[in-house]
């Protein structure tokens, strides 16, 4: 009897904590948010070519781990434009679908050329090199993603209703909880759609690393042509916010309302902003400067392009910060130092990549694998730290990432060590290098997006009135132009220690480049240290200062 009572507390439990974490949010999902959560989908299966396009650049180019550092802060500087867009989409807000339309365009482009490169390859080499055209699709796709981004964080906001179906103001409390659970949801379709792709992946890239070159090259091209699916996502998301609106406006209008009046209650703005020069003139003149310096081959393009980026983005945050209280102020620099920190950390780039692979035969099904591992159990762990995200502040969630992150990191540095060598002969092979890093990635994988659930939602539910998108944009760029000082210190990391893979030449399969991985151990150890103390170092200055946390 006992027995069955124990039994029955235990599953009451589980099914409590599931509604509460788990079935709440669906209980919680309002047909309003499925446009931005497609747009959201799109950039989330976006990761579908990231298996394959790690080995065609092992494989076909002879790009060093530091330039592709470097690229990567390029890649990442579209980003610093959220703000003039966000601007541009406050002033364009009944328009801004266009912006999809055309980021849509820009992703389709750069898969293009990627499924012309691997079908079609001797009609674009007699164009250009395999590596120019490489790092055009490379730089084409994060401005697509940029522009459906900066119009998907403005539909969160219109998607959370400010009045009840009967046309009444709802409460704040209320509203806040729904930005919550409206940004909770534009990361789970992140996620989610990252697991789909990876899943899809486990299965595509089955016995890929056995094949011959040709059956390969037809492998990777599938998956570049299955990823055109990935604009029609977010276009489609736009037609059927197209259609809500339509819908809620004839509803309004048949409880009375005038079509104006309806309108006016569905309108996030009640009236356009003034044009602020100082933004759109200020994005304008970034991208001309940015573009001339990086195809201008000056020397340290990235350091002084980012210099501007920062110094534009202060600019914007201290003018927009006049739109705040004084409290607001100081959680607003308090938090957005603590982000930028933690986001600019850097990370041992694609030596470690190339190191697996060569080293410990990581082939490209394991490799997906280990996305879908990771993927799903970061949305699982985001249902799980709900609660969590939802009451601790962003110190005390940064603080606990950080002294997690670090003891995640020590596996695949012992491995490089021969940890797995040792574990194997000590378990009849069962813990080897393999079984090391599946564990180890879903441990860690939950813990990527955790803390940026909170900053979107403090973000959203504090922006002011008539600047919604201008706001999230600034704040986001902020936040975002820390990936480009995250690239810039990999590329420091990898100047400093120095990592090769063995680059043949295609036609006469002679060595050009020698794989080189000595310094590994000792660039893992030194990306470690650096991503354990600085965070922990800015959560105590800012407690002792008069900046506080979200």
């Amino acid at each position: 009897m006992d027995v069955n009572l124990t039994g029955v507390r235990v599953l009451t439990a589980v099914h409590h904590w599931f509604d509460r974490h788990v079935f709440s949010l669906g209980r919680e999902m309002r047909l309003a948010y499925l446009p931005p959560l497609m747009v959201y989908l799109a950039a989330g299966i976006s990761s579908l070519t990231a298996i394959v396009g790690t080995f065609f650049v092992k494989e076909r180019l002879g790009l060093s781990a530091e330039f592709l550092a470097a690229l990567g802060f390029w890649m990442a500087l579209p980003w610093a434009l959220k703000m003039p867009l966000g601007h541009l989409v406050d002033l364009m807000w009944r328009w801004k679908s266009l912006l999809v339309y055309l980021g849509a365009s820009l992703i389709m482009m750069s898969l293009l050329i990627m499924i012309g490169l691997l079908g079609y390859t001797d009609t674009m080499l007699a164009i250009a090199s395999v590596e120019s055209w490489y790092i055009a699709a490379t730089l084409l796709a994060p401005v697509g993603y940029v522009l459906q981004d900066v119009v998907a964080d403005a539909m969160t906001v219109e998607a959370v209703p400010r009045v009840t179906e009967d046309g009444q103001p709802l409460p704040l409390d209320q509203r806040k909880q729904m930005h919550v659970t409206m940004q909770t949801l534009g990361r789970v379709a992140i996620i989610g759609g990252s697991v789909l792709v990876s899943a899809a992946n486990v299965f595509l890239m089955r016995d890929v690393g056995s094949m011959p070159e040709e059956d390969k090259t037809a492998a990777y091209l599938l998956v570049y042509e299955l990823a055109l699916i990935i604009p029609l996502i977010s276009v489609c998301g736009v037609f059927i916010a197209s259609w809500l609106r339509r819908k809620n406006i004839k509803h309004f209008v048949a409880q009375g309302y005038s079509r104006e009046e309806s309108e006016a209650l569905l309108s996030v703005h009640a009236e356009a902003p003034p044009i602020n020069w100082w933004i759109l003139g200020g994005g304008a003149a970034f991208t001309i400067v940015s573009l001339s310096i990086g195809l201008g081959g000056f020397p340290a393009a990235e350091e002084i392009v980012f210099c501007l980026s920062m110094g534009i983005v202060l600019f914007l945050i201290g003018q927009l910060s006049g739109e705040l209280d004084v409290d607001a102020r100081r959680v607003l620099v308090g938090t957005a130092i603590l982000i930028f920190v933690f986001r600019a950390l850097p990370t041992p780039g694609a030596g470690a990549t190339w190191w697996m692979i060569d080293q410990l035969n990581f082939d490209q099904q394991f490799l997906a694998t280990l996305s879908l591992i990771g993927a799903a159990l970061t949305l699982v762990g985001m249902f799980i730290f709900r609660r969590f995200m939802a009451e601790r502040s962003m110190a005390y969630i940064i603080g606990a990432l950080t002294i997690a992150g670090t003891l995640l990191s020590f596996p695949i540095i012992g491995m490089y060590y021969g940890l797995h060598e040792w574990t194997a002969a000590h378990t009849g092979g069962v813990v080897d290098a393999r079984f090391i890093a599946i564990i180890d990635t879903a441990l860690e994988s939950p813990l990527g997006q955790i803390a940026m659930i909170p900053m979107l939602a403090w973000i959203a539910n504090s922006a002011p009135d008539k600047l919604k998108a201008t706001f999230f944009a600034v704040m986001a760029s902020f936040t975002n132009l820390a990936l480009s000082a995250s690239q810039l210190s990999t590329k420091y990391m990898n100047q400093l220690f120095t990592i090769t893979r063995e680059v043949t030449d295609p036609l006469t399969g002679e060595i050009m480049i020698p794989a080189d991985y000595s310094e590994l151990g000792w660039l893992l150890m030194a990306v470690t240290a650096i991503n354990f103390i600085l965070p922990l170092m800015t959560i105590l200055i800012i407690k002792r200062s008069r900046f506080r946390f979200a």
